[in-house]
């Protein structure tokens, strides 16, 4: 299980953003990525055992028992703008790339490409998604791996290299650094570790869709088995992606290209290799996009419909009423991807997975805070003000993020923000809260009792 879970936590955004981020970031991705392997066994052995001494359905229906229905709701509320924003850029990355390599040349244009693309998912959804198209979890992560092993050895090959050879000349160029020294800059290696723990900690740990796949094994043992191999996992697959990135800069320096970021790969796939090869590169690229793409959508029309509108809790609304709003949100849920994809497309950033991440920190602190609340602290919040607190504490970071240089100097704050992010949410909900009686602590379900479900 732990392999096929790999395929939910790539994307196309690892194929192409992060080999592509190797021109300015060099191997420094590869800090982050620890902090993701630790944020992955922090979970296994933190978050799992809560999960299941509580017997947990929704992992927002603990906000529920342990808060109340508005801190549910906000808790809901930023699981979906997170997931929104990430989803639609992932498939922004993909839709750019046919857009430059391929559709520009016949006169298509963007938001056509984005239409087409978003209504072939829809189908893709109504017509049984992966039990249709045969593409499981498993088989995405295998098309994106064939893909980068092939594209590999094609550009070895090409440039007549050994991976010896391939590695030293990235040393020389100075693309092979991992860790940045620098204490005041934003990438020195602390920080960005510590970054990849949190963030790993918030968009696995506490999101509905990637935990519901863990807690629904049988048991804790082999459930904290599959984090713990997909922390090792994960470090060794995107280091061959980095290495990877190393060799698409090294191929494009030889040949003279002048495309950089994430176009870079995509062009050197698609027009200075065999039509084949640049067959395998559409193949796993796309293999990426429909399950990820669909899985997110599901996962924000069921949000949307179970958290906020309170379907399960509608007593009048039969299964076909149910079902018909089902549809229409799901629609609804597309046509905002489409609006996103055009806001990124003015955005026009030339790496996806840095504003990934960077959204990351601002959209997920609220649920970093609220989770270390409820797990850590026995006080009782006063459940009104959460709102307010969660949309408050990103506004605060914000106000830091752009005043850097004014507030502190050369000292350089990066990913690490979702921790004071965290922190200001935690620092709200102390104020808001008052000290609680033990028979309130385990009523929440801290000591084995059953949370309301949500």
């Amino acid at each position: 299980m732990a392999f096929g879970m790999i395929g939910t936590s790539l994307s196309g955004v690892t194929f192409v953003s992060v080999p592509g981020a190797v021109g300015h970031d060099h191997f420094g991705y590869l800090q982050i990525t620890i902090g993701y392997a630790i944020g992955y066994i922090a979970i296994a052995f933190i978050l799992l055992p809560l999960y299941y001494r509580l017997k947990l359905t929704s992992i927002y229906g603990y906000l529920r028992s342990r808060m109340g229905m508005a801190s549910y709701k906000t808790g809901a509320l930023f699981f979906i703008v997170s997931r929104w924003v990430g989803a639609t850029a992932r498939l922004y990355l993909v839709v750019i790339i046919l857009q430059t390599i391929i559709l520009d040349r016949l006169g298509v244009p963007f938001w056509l490409t984005t239409l087409i693309i978003l209504i072939m998912i829809i189908l893709y959804t109504y017509e049984g998604g992966v039990k249709t198209i045969v593409w499981t979890d498993t088989l995405q992560t295998t098309c994106m791996l064939a893909g980068m092993i092939i594209c590999s050895i094609y550009m070895l090959y090409h440039m007549d290299m050994s991976v010896t050879d391939s590695l030293t000349a990235m040393r020389h160029n100075g693309l092979s650094r991992v860790f940045g020294l620098d204490f005041n800059d934003k990438n020195y290696f602390i920080k960005q570790i510590i970054a990849g723990a949190f963030i790993t900690i918030t968009m696995t740990g506490i999101d509905q869709e990637m935990m519901q796949k863990s807690i629904s094994v049988s048991n804790l043992k082999d459930s904290q088995k599959n984090m713990v191999t997909l922390s090792v996992i994960i470090l060794v697959v995107i280091t061959l992606f980095l290495y990877m990135g190393g060799l698409i800069h090294l191929y494009g320096a030889r040949e003279h290209l002048t495309a950089t970021g994430d176009l870079l790969f995509p062009t050197i796939a698609l027009e200075h290799m065999p039509t084949s090869i640049g067959i395998i590169f559409l193949i796993a690229l796309i293999s990426a996009l429909f399950p990820s793409a669909d899985g997110a959508m599901t996962a924000l029309t069921s949000s949307i419909c179970i958290d906020i509108m309170g379907m399960k809790r509608q007593d009048k609304w039969d299964a076909a009423r149910q079902q018909s709003i089902r549809k229409k949100v799901h629609l609804w849920v597309a046509f905002s991807f489409l609006i996103l994809v055009l806001v990124f497309k003015v955005i026009n950033d030339n790496s996806m997975i840095g504003i990934i991440l960077k959204m990351a920190t601002y959209t997920y602190g609220p649920l970093l805070g609220l989770f270390a609340f409820g797990i850590f602290s026995k006080r009782k919040v006063r459940d009104k003000y959460v709102p307010y607190i969660c949309f408050a504490a990103p506004i605060l970071c914000m106000l830091i993020d752009f005043n850097q240089e004014h507030i502190f100097g050369l000292f350089r704050i990066g990913l690490e923000l979702i921790v004071i992010n965290g922190g200001l949410t935690w620092l709200g909900l102390w104020l808001f809260s008052s000290p609680s009686k033990s028979a309130d602590w385990e009523s929440a379900g801290l000591h084995g009792a059953q949370p309301d479900r949500a």
